[in-house]
């Protein structure tokens, strides 16, 4: 019989490392959990920011064509994948920007 392991509980996003591949990211959290309280603050934020803003954005009508092609063959909606697309880009950005390199420069 295994013994069960008692996990760390997370109560701040700051404890969660940039992780360099999925095995350390399942290790972490096979050995970690989020606190109830965290999770419940995140998901009160997260509905009170979740507004969305209309934008116009002009784009070449092939281009379009093209983006709505492979979000359908995904089973989404164009301008969600659009936001996807995006938001992965940004967080893509922000982590470049706290590499160890960077954090280096600056001290």
């Amino acid at each position: 019989m295994e013994t069960a392991t008692a996990m760390h509980a997370i109560t701040s996003w700051e404890e969660v490392p940039v992780f360099e591949g999925e095995a350390s990211e399942a290790a972490f959290w096979a050995a970690h959990s989020v606190d109830m309280r965290l999770m419940q603050d995140s998901v009160v934020a997260g509905s009170e920011s979740s507004e969305s803003v209309t934008i116009t954005l002009r784009m070449d009508p092939k281009m379009l064509s093209r983006i709505k092609r492979l979000a359908r063959s995904r089973y989404l909606n164009y301008q969600s994948m659009i936001k996807q697309w995006l938001g992965e880009r940004i967080d893509q950005e922000m982590a470049e920007k706290r590499t160890p390199e960077t954090v280096v420069r600056q001290c």
